[in-house]
C-alpha cells in the first residue's frame, strides 16, 4: 500500500510526537487548521487513512478497525514515531484506541473528538454495516456517489448535517474528496467492515487517560454517545464545546487547540517538552511512503508519490 501524510515541525528538533487520525471520508487536510497550532508545542503528523485521499490499497483489502490499527502501526514503526498524544476524530478516535489496546502504543492519553467508539443503537445500528457491505460488493456504487456529488448543494447539505458550519475552503475541499471515486469507494469500504463490538469490550482494560471531547451542536454523534462510553470506561473524561458540531476541530481549531493543550497539561521543564508553546505556526510538509502495512517496503521523496 502507499501511505501520505502531513507533517507540522514541532519548536524543537526533540519535540514529542503528536498523531492525529481523522474519520471516515476525510483525510489529512481535515487537521490543517489544528495542526500548524498543536505544533506550537508538538511535532505533528496526520496520515490519510488507508483508502482516504491519497493513502492507497489494494483493491479488495476489507478496511476493518483491526486492520487500520495493524497499518498505522507499522508505518510508525518503520519511522520510529512514538506519540505523546494520540488525538482521533470520530472513527480515527476508535483506531487510535485500538493501537494503545494492541501495545502498539503507550502514549500519555488519547483525545477523542465527537469519538465514534461504540455501535449505533437501535434499527440504524443493525441495518447500518449490512447495508455498506452491501453497497461496497456494487463496483458502480462509488462512481456514482462521486458523479451525485458534483450535483450544486450536495455536499453542503452533506456538511450541514454535521451540525459545523464550515469556511469555503474547507467545503471546497470535502467537494475534492467526496467526488473522487476511490476515496469514496475507500470510505465505502471502511463503513462497510467496521465492527466496534470488541472495542466496547476491551475498553474497560484502557490503561492510559481518555478524553471525550464533544461539540454540543454535533448532529452526527449524539452528545449522549460520549456518556455511554463513560459508562463503559468510569475514567474517561467528557468536555464539551458549546455550539460546535461534528466538525469542531475544523470549525474553531483555536478552541479546540486551547482544550488539547490545557488536558496535556503543562509543557515539561526539561527534556523533549521544555518550555512554553511558540506562536510560530509551521507550513506542512507531506511525506510519502510506499510499502505494505508490516512496514516493509521503499521510500518515496517528499512530495513525491510513488508506486509499487
Amino acid at each position: 500500500m502507499r501511505w501520505r501524510w502531513l507533517e507540522w515541525p514541532g519548536p524543537r528538533a526533540d519535540a514529542p510526537l503528536a498523531l492525529l487520525l481523522h474519520g471516515t471520508g476525510a483525510s489529512a487536510e481535515s487537521w490543517s487548521a489544528l495542526g500548524p497550532r498543536l505544533a506550537r508545542r508538538w511535532r505533528v503528523v496526520a496520515p490519510d487513512l488507508p483508502g482516504h485521499a491519497q493513502s492507497a490499497v489494494e483493491h479488495g483489502r476489507e478496511l476493518s478497525l483491526p486492520f487500520m490499527a495493524r497499518a498505522l502501526a507499522g508505518l510508525a514503526a518503520d519511522h520510529g514515531w512514538r506519540p505523546q498524544w494520540l488525538v482521533g476524530h470520530s472513527a480515527g478516535a476508535a483506531i487510535a484506541l485500538q493501537t494503545v489496546l494492541d501495545g502498539a502504543f503507550a502514549p500519555q492519553g488519547v483525545i477523542a473528538l465527537n469519538g465514534a467508539l461504540l455501535p449505533l443503537d437501535g434499527p440504524v445500528g443493525r441495518w447500518f454495516s449490512p447495508l455498506a457491505r452491501a453497497l461496497a460488493l456494487q463496483p458502480l456504487v462509488p462512481h456514482l456517489f462521486s458523479w451525485h456529488a458534483h450535483v450544486p448543494g450536495v455536499v453542503e447539505r452533506l456538511l450541514y448535517g454535521t451540525g459545523s458550519r464550515l469556511p469555503p475552503s474547507a467545503v471546497q475541499r470535502y467537494r475534492r474528496l467526496v467526488t473522487d471515486p476511490g476515496h469514496a469507494g475507500g470510505a465505502l469500504r471502511m463503513m462497510a467492515a467496521w465492527d466496534l463490538g470488541t472495542l466496547e469490550a476491551a475498553l474497560p482494560s484502557l490503561r492510559v487517560p481518555l478524553h471525550l471531547v464533544v461539540g454540543e451542536a454535533d448532529r452526527m454523534l449524539p452528545p449522549a454517545h460520549a456518556e455511554r462510553v463513560r459508562g463503559a470506561l468510569r475514567s474517561a473524561q467528557v468536555h464539551r464545546l458549546p455550539g460546535l458540531g461534528h466538525l469542531a476541530h475544523e470549525e474553531d481549531a483555536e478552541a479546540v487547540a486551547a482544550l488539547i493543550e490545557r488536558l496535556a497539561g503543562p509543557a515539561a521543564t526539561g527534556g523533549p517538552d521544555n518550555g512554553a508553546p511558540s506562536e510560530a505556526r509551521p507550513e506542512a510538509r507531506p511525506g510519502v511512503r510506499s510499502g505494505t502495512p508490516s512496514g516493509t517496503g521503499s521510500e518515496a521523496a517528499p512530495g513525491k508519490p510513488s508506486h509499487r
